[in-house]
């Protein structure tokens, strides 16, 4: 199987890096934090990737999109990754698209993945409910009530959670406990009577918020996919954003990775530049080693996203072989980042110090080392 990047991929690519570095660098992010803007991203820099097609990568042509596979879209997390750019694509297009697309009727899809496309419709995925990721450790409950479901419970860590124009819910619809069985997705509109919403203002700048649901009633219509039955397709869902995560992470622990090797080149000590020193030598060897070995294990997770022969358990040990080795590799690169920097990087003067506090939230995101570790195991039948 190869492991390089296509034509058309190397040109997306190419354009991409060029667009992000022109168009959002990590100043931008400055910006949007110290304004506190209430948006949490640029929408003019939103409406710029639309028009270049970046919200219909993986939707396909029939619903407006341009089915260029999750290659394609990896290779802009991973630019956008470079530079920090706070956009939808993770939480509108990574994660709601592919929902949509995985568990939606044809109706649903007709209505909501052209909107997607042309950036008319914002979405947030409501599952975590602890202070760690535990997609079937699930409280909120939907419960029949005539021709509705009524709908009570609390998430946190929605992503673009104060933004989004619908939310896709993960609710427990029957059996109880941490049971994979009973799991039911439903789509919630944002502004619905007993949805309340508050914005909590992440560490690395990005938006999340805390949801709770007070009696509110969806519309038996609004199930996305089967009731009781949703999580085995569900749960893909979450290995694709896993893997296309772990390619925006890999494009920011390359960045952070570059950013230091340009400062041991500069920086001087006793009148000798520190990239002259041995063992800073030996540890941006060990650096580099591990960020080669993440290139190629995302890029195997992507490619096997794109294979119609891949099975869903052979995604699920790559999404979680990926997942953890990313969360290890960006935590080694971005600690290392700063101490190399030594005392100005951990002032605010810097901007390397984006990258520690986005590889910390990152980390956590849809499981970290260890959820996957173990989850790993699980897969291969220890």
């Amino acid at each position: 199987m190869s492991l390089v990047l296509s034509e058309d991929q190397q040109l997306l690519q190419d354009s991409a890096k060029s667009f992000c570095l022109e168009n959002a660098p990590v100043s931008q992010l400055r910006k949007l934090r110290d304004s506190k803007d209430a948006t949490g991203f640029d929408r003019p820099l939103w409406q710029h990737m639309v028009q270049l097609g970046w919200a219909g990568m993986t939707v396909p042509e029939a619903y407006g999109g341009f089915e260029f596979g999750y290659g394609g879209l990896g290779v802009l997390l991973k630019e956008t990754g470079r530079n920090l750019v706070s956009s939808p694509l993770v939480a509108t297009v990574l994660l709601g698209a592919t929902a949509i697309n995985l568990l939606g009727n044809e109706a649903q899809k007709q209505a909501l993945l052209p909107k997607i496309v042309s950036g008319d419709l914002l979405l947030a995925l409501a599952l975590d409910e602890h202070p760690i990721h535990a997609p079937t450790k699930i409280s909120t409950s939907a419960v029949r009530s005539g021709s509705n479901y009524l709908l009570n419970g609390s998430k946190t860590f929605v992503v673009d959670g104060h933004v989004a124009d619908q939310l896709i819910v993960v609710a427990r619809t029957a059996a109880a406990g941490d049971s994979p069985a009973g799991i039911s997705l439903l789509l919630v509109d944002a502004k619905a009577a007993g949805v309340h919403i508050t914005r909590t203002r992440m560490v690395d700048s990005r938006n999340a918020a805390n949801v709770e649901f007070k009696d509110v009633k969806v519309p038996a219509d609004a199930l996305l996919g089967a009731v009781d039955c949703a999580f085995p397709a569900f749960d893909k869902v979450l290995d694709i954003a896993r893997i296309g995560l772990a390619a925006e992470m890999l494009g920011s622990m390359q960045a952070a990775f570059d950013r230091t090797l340009d400062y041991l080149k500069q920086r001087e000590q006793f009148g000798v530049l520190i990239g002259s020193f041995q063992g800073l030598q030996h540890r941006a060897a060990a650096m580099y080693s591990e960020l080669e070995l993440c290139k190629s294990l995302v890029r195997a997770a992507l490619r096997a996203l794109d294979d119609p022969e891949a099975t869903n358990k052979h995604i699920a040990q790559l999404a979680s072989a990926v997942k953890a080795k990313v969360s290890d590799v960006f935590t080694l690169v971005s600690n290392e980042a700063i101490q190399m920097h030594g005392g100005i990087g951990m002032t605010d003067e810097f901007d390397i110090g984006f990258y520690i506090k986005r590889a910390r939230v990152a980390q956590q995101f849809l499981g970290d080392a260890v959820f996957h570790r173990d989850r790993y195991a699980t897969l291969q039948g220890f």
